[in-house]
């Protein structure tokens, strides 16, 4: 489980297909604090640390996860944000976020607004899926790219987010611009609520 708050924006050293797998060679500055099975968060996505070697680390993505996420458009160089698991104890500062990314969105725009800025970000959406609680509502949570955010301006199939300068400069949102694909992962809690209500109906 993971809270949104992104620790580093590692790069990307080395990428390695292994039949519909994807292994992932990253390099941190907390890679010696790491062991192997533990679980990370890549772009929202929760991964595994399958080997370590010096200041790298790797995880595999299969079939599934590229499928769902853009992990499968990285390339050597690519700047993917971090976050380690949750420690209990502590203060929970975004939301609650499984790492199970849901889809991905197309961002629309980015917008400067004295300092700050808005991203406004578009995503396929059908009727099953809303019944399922994968839809956002205003002053909502929801995960970009393994970011705790809170939406503003929703529509059916759209919701912008703001971003200040520190998350700007300390995670993957400088590089993300107009096309670029993100993944998302719609709150839980959302999910939870369209689950108890179909069943009660």
């Amino acid at each position: 489980m993971f809270s949104g708050i992104v620790e580093e924006a590692a790069v990307v050293t080395r990428l390695k297909q292994d039949k519909d797998n994807l292994h992932i060679t990253l390099k941190c500055t907390f890679t010696n604090e790491l062991k192997i099975d533990q679980s990370i968060s890549h772009n929202g996505v929760c991964l595994t640390v399958v080997s370590i070697d010096g200041d790298e680390y790797t995880v595999t993505a299969i079939r599934e996860t590229l499928d769902r996420s853009n992990l499968g458009g990285l390339q050597v160089g690519s700047l993917v944000n971090l976050e380690r698991s949750m420690i209990m104890n502590g203060r929970l500062d975004g939301h609650i976020v499984q790492g199970h990314v849901d889809q991905t969105a197309v961002c629309r725009s980015v917008t400067e607004a004295n300092g700050s800025y808005y991203y406004k970000f578009e995503y396929k959406v059908d009727m099953p899926m809303i019944k399922r609680g994968y839809f956002t509502v205003d002053k909502g949570s929801v995960t970009v790219n393994g970011v705790s955010l809170t939406i503003c301006n929703p529509t059916d199939n759209s919701f912008e987010v703001a971003i200040i300068p520190y998350t700007f400069e300390h995670t993957n949102f400088k590089h993300i611009k107009e096309g670029s694909v993100v993944n998302i992962e719609f709150d839980i809690l959302g999910k939870y609520i369209a689950r108890l209500q179909s069943i009660t109906e």
